[in-house]
């Protein structure tokens, strides 16, 4: 039995990995709205659940796939009345709330490109994307109006600002009375599966910001990945959640979109991200389905223990991403929520396209997964040849007839020149592929050390270290030095009960000594309070380069 033929098809029973890449088809139609595919066929059933929605404050709220559709519907007639068309960018600084989901389905289904943006931006964050995407109207919540009062008079093109939930200001469209005077029927807008649907920011971890303009057809891209990584998503009585903000790919087009393009429900919660409160909304929702960060699970793992014996939890699928989870964090998950994590490698332009399917094939400890079906993924050199397994080299994806690829990079010819050799798209990440087609990360193309000769990538290491039981995580990278090249330095955030000493970094590195090659093993070590991260969950390897300031050892 296939899964959803109507895109693509995915056969359900597949046995084994061969099967599934051989027997899955891509069924992209020429014609294609992310708004109708995960809103608006849903809502001709009244009574589908959409949205369960919790506040940090203890609101709760429940929502039809018919109750996002017909507050779309009046919103998308509001934004056209402030003189929104397609292609017009229309930001929303929201964080997970009813108001985000139901502004991202109004831009879609007229042909506006949707622009979400972290409500943790501070004003420097948000004119640059702003001023970049030359945003026409943005959407805030009382938190987000501020940032953006800071900086509205150096956006030019900002015509609108509408308040969500108390945001309230002179010259502020409040969202509810400008949704109470616009009509809750609309005609949504003929869009082509090429048609641009949003601009999604890079992170920025290796430079500048860039903003990915993302297709309609993208998601349907992700739908491969995102049904293998939950074990053939959906079955009867799932329920899925993710903490992952909805202004990023992750939890866009990771948990919320393709989570209602089946017409299942999604828990949204409005709040800061706390491991005993995130097990206990997870009990209390019934979440069968998760994706967590690494950053997140060895949070849960480190203060909560065993989350089905304190607090209910019975999850039936976990996917992780954006770094590698490691094997400490991995066996915890098989003991103490009864799942095996499915990890997941994608990114912004290039989303869902390696990763985990347990129900189909055992995950290697320690690798990124096979390719899903409907993605060709190889390991290439800089002339964008094949390299021979188990040889270093980029991840590429081969962009002929795959929807999942991003169209451009906004205003930016050169930068998106760059991504692609030939009809490979290029990741920038690095790996090795092993004779059973599985990866292996090795840290970003800008993040490999070498020294003394060899190419080293920090993520085995950082991965050794986090095994230690003195070691709650780690960054590793390469600092100058004359006589090397680079020297390899690590920088430890210890688990509670444990203190800095030269003892304790001779021990640190005889671990990794004893388990990987000697010259793997870091010579220098800091110990820190937190390493810097971005709201992804994602080391900013980049940026503990930049403090050490270029000085050679």
């Amino acid at each position: 039995m296939p899964i959803d033929d109507a895109v693509m098809f995915l056969p359900r029973d597949a046995r084994n990995h061969a099967q599934l890449m051989a027997e899955f088809r891509w069924n992209v139609p020429a014609r294609y709205n992310i708004a109708w595919d995960v809103c608006g066929r849903h809502a001709l059933h009244r009574e589908r659940f959409a949205l369960y929605f919790e506040d940090e404050d203890g609101g709760t709220a429940a929502f039809t796939f018919w109750d996002i559709q017909q507050r779309a519907n009046a919103l998308s007639n509001a934004l056209r009345a402030l003189g929104v068309g397609p292609g017009d960018r229309v930001a929303i600084l929201l964080p997970q709330r009813p108001e985000t989901a139901i502004a991202h389905v109004a831009c879609y289904q007229m042909g506006a490109i949707a622009l979400p943006l972290s409500h943790l931006f501070g004003p420097d964050a948000l004119e640059l994307r702003l001023v970049d995407a030359g945003a026409m109207v943005a959407i805030v919540d009382a938190d987000t109006l501020p940032k953006l009062w800071a900086i509205r008079d150096r956006v030019g093109s900002l015509r609108h600002v509408i308040g969500v939930a108390g945001a309230a200001e002179s010259g502020v469209h409040p969202w509810g009375p400008l949704l109470a005077r616009a009509a809750t029927s609309f005609t949504p807008t003929d869009t082509a599966a090429d048609d641009p649907a949003l601009i999604i920011y890079t992170s920025g971890t290796t430079g500048s910001p860039k903003g990915a303009l993302i297709a309609h057809r993208s998601l349907i891209g992700n739908l491969p990945g995102f049904c293998c990584t939950h074990d053939m998503y959906p079955e009867p009585g799932d329920m899925f959640w993710s903490p992952a903000d909805w202004a990023w790919t992750g939890g866009l087009f990771d948990a919320l979109l393709p989570t209602w393009h089946f017409g299942m429900p999604i828990l949204a919660y409005r709040g800061r991200f706390e491991p005993d409160h995130a097990c206990w909304l997870m009990a209390k929702y019934g979440v069968r389905n998760a994706f967590l960060f690494p950053t997140a699970l060895k949070m849960i793992m480190k203060e909560v223990g065993s989350p089905r014996a304190t607090h209910g939890v019975r999850l039936r699928t976990l996917m992780s991403g954006g770094e590698a989870v490691g094997e400490v964090v991995t066996q915890w998950a098989r003991d103490e929520l009864g799942v095996r994590i499915n990890e997941i490698f994608g990114q912004t332009e290039i989303n869902y396209v390696i990763g985990g399917c347990a129900r189909v094939f055992e995950p290697r400890l320690g690798s990124m997964g096979r390719p899903f079906p409907g993605h060709r993924v190889a390991v290439i050199d800089d002339a964008g040849n094949d390299v021979p397994h188990g040889d270093l080299g980029e991840i590429a994806v081969h962009r002929d007839g795959d929807p999942v690829f991003f169209l451009e990079y906004w205003n930016n010819p050169e930068a998106t020149r760059a991504k692609f050799i030939g009809p490979w798209g290029r990741t920038g990440d690095l790996a090795v592929c092993d004779d059973d087609g599985f990866f292996w990360y090795r840290g970003r193309t800008d993040d490999v050390i070498k020294s003394a000769g060899y190419r080293i990538g920090p993520s085995e290491i950082e991965n050794c270290l986090l095994r230690h039981p003195a070691v709650a995580n780690a960054a590793v990278v390469g600092i100058p030095d004359a006589e090397r090249g680079q020297l390899i330095k690590a920088i430890v955030v210890l688990a509670a009960g444990h203190a800095a000493s030269p003892a304790l970094e001779a021990e640190l590195q005889n671990h990794v000594r004893a388990r990987l090659a000697p010259y793997q093993c870091p010579r220098l070590f800091e110990f820190a309070a937190a390493l810097p991260m971005t709201t992804t969950g994602k080391v900013q390897r980049r940026v503990l380069r930049d403090q050490e300031g270029g000085v050679a050892t």
